[in-house]
């Protein structure tokens, strides 16, 4: 992936950690020479939600399977809910060279998720190896026929989605359809839990890699995002249309990660037919804890592997527990990088 990189001379002070480390305590009592005790306290120890990598004390996370909700991401469907609260968002260029997202929901269940809108191509290569539930608005008819394709996936529509998903008639259609993510995950699915997507750093994992001030995803037309480390959050600030990103909430969309991916889109970029081939491999731009990691993506040769992530080394690269944007960028556009 070729980059314009801009050098800065600004001096960061970035706090270290970032995710929370469970620790053993242990305390002693003695009441004399000859009484003494020792108690030992452990704290609680819970597994890792398989699609952030952070503590999952409810065991929500491993009870359910992945719930991938298409979203518009047009001027007019702004502001976009629920979407910071995510496990993964993929970005995908569709028809008309606009963007779409892909949200992919498992540790949390928001109330109101969208605007909800339709399948396309792209969402088949992103959903086959995680299964679940995928959730739309319709879609047209080789757009649907590709996503019944996937295995073990649980195709839930608006005209199926009864009260799971719902109008707001104080908006305009077709910008105005809702999901509400706990009534979906009573749709099933599996597999349960969801297959791992990323690998996760510890406390003590170090990011090698050049530090960046901000940098900016080149979709095509008025689709460029820009992504702003936030030194006091450790968090990769969204900018889309020129403003900060923020939720129906008031929440700034800010994941901890966020993962460039170098693709062909097959059929060119926008037209009807077009999606981005995630079989194969290419070249990859991983951001996190403030950092660049340059390196590599591959998956396959079956449409159920994961996609894995390789240093110039080729050592695994670990990703800093918590949200992870995929940005799937048509191959052959530079970032531009600020530093």
């Amino acid at each position: 992936m070729r980059k314009f990189v801009i050098t800065l001379a600004v001096l960061v002070v970035l706090a270290a950690g970032g995710f929370a480390a469970y620790h053993f305590t242990t305390t002693k009592s003695a009441s004399g020479p000859l009484a003494t005790s020792t108690t030992t306290t452990t704290a609680p120890s819970y597994p890792n939600a398989p699609l952030t990598g952070l503590r999952d004390p409810s065991g929500a996370a491993h009870a359910r399977p992945a719930l991938t909700i298409k979203v518009e991401n047009t001027p007019e469907a702004l502001p976009q809910w629920g979407i910071n609260q995510a496990d993964v968002v993929y970005e995908e260029i569709v028809n008309g060279g606009i963007t779409r997202l892909a949200a992919v929901f498992n540790s949390q269940a928001p109330g109101k998720v969208g605007p909800v809108r339709s399948v396309r191509p792209t969402d088949t290569q992103v959903v086959w190896p995680l299964g679940g539930i995928f959730a739309y608005s319709g879609g047209a008819a080789y757009a649907v026929d590709s996503i019944e394709t996937v295995p073990s996936l649980r195709l839930v529509n608006e005209t199926q989605a009864g009260d799971a998903m719902f109008r707001d008639n104080a908006l305009q259609a077709p910008h105005n359809l809702f999901a509400r993510a706990a009534l979906l995950f009573a749709f099933k699915g599996s597999p349960t839990p969801p297959p791992a997507l990323f690998h996760y750093r510890t406390s003590t994992d170090k990011v090698v890699g050049p530090k960046v001030a901000s940098f900016v995803v080149p979709f095509p037309s008025i689709y460029p995002v820009t992504w702003t480390w936030d030194t006091s959050t450790l968090s990769w600030d969204r900018t889309l249309f020129g403003n900060p990103d923020v939720t129906g909430t008031g929440q700034r969309e800010s994941p901890q990660n966020v993962v460039v991916m170098d693709v062909n889109y097959v059929n060119g970029i926008g037209t009807e037919n077009s999606y981005a081939d995630l079989q194969g491999s290419g070249t990859a731009d991983i951001f996190t804890d403030g950092r660049e990691i340059t390196g590599s993506w591959s998956r396959g040769p079956s449409k159920a592997d994961v996609v894995s992530y390789h240093d110039a080394a080729g050592s695994t690269i670990l990703l800093t527990p918590g949200q992870t944007w995929v940005e799937i960028l048509n191959d052959g556009v530079p970032l531009r990088i600020t530093k």
